[in-house]
């Protein structure tokens, strides 16, 4: 089938590459251009690239624009394959080619739908994670799968981790749904929507750490947050302290949340979570942090005393 992608950094970069490596021709490769978003500066295998490397024509814009559907409808595409296209693709685009578009997204369908799918998954201590490949239609990750695989979470994996996962899995995806649609043997399966949660884009504040989370959740969010994501953060006496490690304590601490309290082994402990005056739960065990120089410190070379407060 003659291909057009709509794709951005290694997720697209990966899907363009599978196609390449296919038997289908791809006619058409539409990508953002480079950004300066943190989040965007990660993962950010240029797709661009890799099409000019294969003489691919490219097509760079922010959101689809009338040259965009000029560019298709000179391409004359059998079927679109978008994978981390960044903004809204109308009916005129994904309708355009005889056979549709194919999305895929990095997440199981209908849950996570939306962005950052495998950050917000690991914060939310999913079991696991995956690919789906769907048939585009007009609302966000909700047209009807053709094919979707997982894989696990392991006990301490970080996002970064899970990414390497699940990109495995674009390429073998992607290639096994066209073989199906093309030969007439895809089985689309409708979304159950009343099972659908949607995500939005992370944000600065959205790694800002509460203490009165559970020591399970921050322990998730600080892996989720890893390098080279920006870390889970909190504030001592002031400043920004980011929390590059750590790990739920092994021992049950009471007070009130954010309190700088005790040394656990190679850590220090901070009293965490809703009932945390209970004495019943157990805290955050930091093991190290970053400044605001940048500078990273072992947990107990930082602290030099307990009793203070973390946070606002």
């Amino acid at each position: 089938m003659r291909v057009a992608m709509f794709g951005y950094q290694t997720w697209g970069h990966r899907t363009l590459s599978a196609l390449l490596g296919s038997e289908h021709e791809v006619v058409l490769v539409v990508t953002h251009p480079r950004s300066e978003h943190a989040y965007e500066k990660i993962w950010s295998d240029s797709v661009a690239e890799l099409a000019e490397e294969h003489q691919v024509p490219v097509h760079i814009a922010q959101r689809p624009t009338e040259e965009t559907v000029q560019a298709l409808q000179d391409a004359a595409p059998d079927i679109i394959v978008a994978n981390n296209w960044r903004t809204w693709i109308p009916r005129e685009i994904f309708d355009l080619p005889p056979r549709g578009t194919l999305n895929v997204h990095d997440s199981l369908l209908p849950a996570y739908a939306g962005f950052a799918p495998l950050v917000w998954a690991l914060i939310n201590g999913e079991p696991e994670v995956g690919v789906t490949a769907h048939m585009m239609n007009e609302e966000l990750d909700a047209g009807d799968v053709v094919l979707q695989r997982s894989v696990a979470v392991g006990p301490r994996d970080t996002a970064s981790d899970l990414v390497l996962k699940t990109v495995e899995l674009i390429g073998p995806i992607v290639v096994d749904a066209l073989t199906q649609i093309e030969s007439g043997t895809a089985v689309l399966t409708p979304q159950d929507r009343s099972k659908a949660s949607f995500f939005h884009k992370r944000a600065v504040r959205d790694s800002r750490i509460d203490w009165t989370w559970p020591a399970e959740d921050l322990d998730r969010l600080v892996r989720a947050q890893a390098d080279p994501y920006p870390n889970a953060f909190t504030t001592h006496n002031g400043a920004t302290l980011r929390v590059t490690e750590a790990e739920v304590s092994t021992a049950n601490y009471g007070g009130t949340p954010g309190r700088v309290f005790v040394r656990e082994g190679e850590g220090i402990v901070i009293v965490a979570g809703p009932q945390a005056r209970s004495g019943h739960s157990p805290g955050l065990k930091l093991l190290r942090v970053r400044t605001e120089d940048g500078t990273e410190h072992a947990a107990p070379d930082y602290f030099k005393r307990m009793g203070d407060y973390l946070g606002d």
